[in-house]
């Protein structure tokens, strides 16, 4: 089942995890040592931060590796892009009107 990027990023636990491996791979059982959490309730996110093509797993030996796909957070910049601009266009139209009423107390 493919799931929406938006829920990956809906939970502050899978955003941790998200945040965790950014830095560098990790085991299920590392990334579960950072939360107080079972490791069933790890893997349940790891399962859904990998159907959103997320995350990666790459096998070392009996290890299993998840690694993030940086590329997929492509996706949510793109979304959240369209706001930035228009609080870019706010923030600018703010120092304009300040600076409109700094010049008319002169």
């Amino acid at each position: 089942m493919r799931r929406d990027i938006f829920q990956a990023i809906a939970d502050p636990t899978r955003r941790a995890i998200i945040a965790l491996i950014a830095v560098q791979a990790m085991t299920p059982n590392t990334i579960a040592e950072h939360f107080d959490a079972t490791r069933q309730s790890i893997s349940k996110h790891l399962r859904i931060l990998s159907e959103c093509e997320l995350l990666s797993k790459k096998q070392q030996g009996r290890e299993i590796y998840y690694q993030l796909q940086v590329d997929k957070m492509k996706e949510i910049d793109k979304w959240l892009d369209q706001f930035r601009k228009i609080w870019e266009t706010r923030f600018h139209q703010l120092d304009n009107l300040l600076a409109t009423i700094k010049n008319v107390k002169r």
